[in-house]
């Protein structure tokens, strides 16, 4: 089976949802109460038997405000689908896209992040905690409006309590250019290879 005709059945099956084919990919966008069973569809019907990833976009000051992106691999086949849903801030927070871990068990880390980062809840997760930031941080780093400098905590035996200094510090480097292995601490001195 081909991505063409993987995306035609597809298309047959859910008629409602919206094609978009651009430099060679296939990308369905999907309502929240349809995704499940689209996905499921994808795996059980097409093929598709790996979940690459999940991932997620913050399109602040536009409704719906966030994205959920499912990006497919049918490793029989070798050919790559992508499923997106986009949700509103109430849909986020309520929980209205449901958790696909039960598809896939990769999802499960997925989902976390995305919630831990982001905010975006998945229904009937089985384990919807923070991955990355600890257990009652009040805030969701990749949402745009998140500044950069990051915000104050309460919590005093971590790291970093206080918003970071913008300039300086070892995570802002200047524009590069000639110089950059002499700036950046992190840079390779290649230099030192033996030929």
């Amino acid at each position: 089976m081909t991505l063409a005709d993987a995306a035609q059945r597809f298309a047959q099956a859910h008629p409602a949802a919206r094609r978009v084919d651009f430099r060679g990919e296939t990308t369905f966008a999907l309502a929240p109460g349809e995704i499940k069973d689209a996905l499921s569809f994808a795996k059980d019907t097409l093929g598709f038997d790996f979940l690459t990833d999940v991932s997620s976009v913050d399109n602040f000051g536009d409704e719906p405000r966030y994205e959920v992106v499912y990006e497919l691999y049918s490793l029989a086949e070798r050919i790559h689908l992508r499923l997106r849903c986009a949700l509103t801030e109430d849909e986020a927070e309520a929980a209205a896209l449901p958790t696909v871990s039960d598809l896939w068990k990769t999802a499960d880390w997925h989902e976390r992040e995305i919630y831990d980062m982001m905010g975006i809840r998945f229904g009937a997760h089985p384990d919807l905690r923070r991955i990355l930031m600890w257990d009652g941080y009040p805030y969701f780093p990749l949402r745009k409006d998140f500044p950069l400098e990051g915000k104050g905590s309460d919590v005093p035996e971590v790291a970093f309590t206080a918003p970071a200094p913008l300039a300086g510090g070892p995570f802002v480097t200047t524009a590069t250019n000639d110089i950059s292995p002499e700036r950046e601490p992190r840079a390779k001195d290649f230099g030192m290879r033996e030929g």
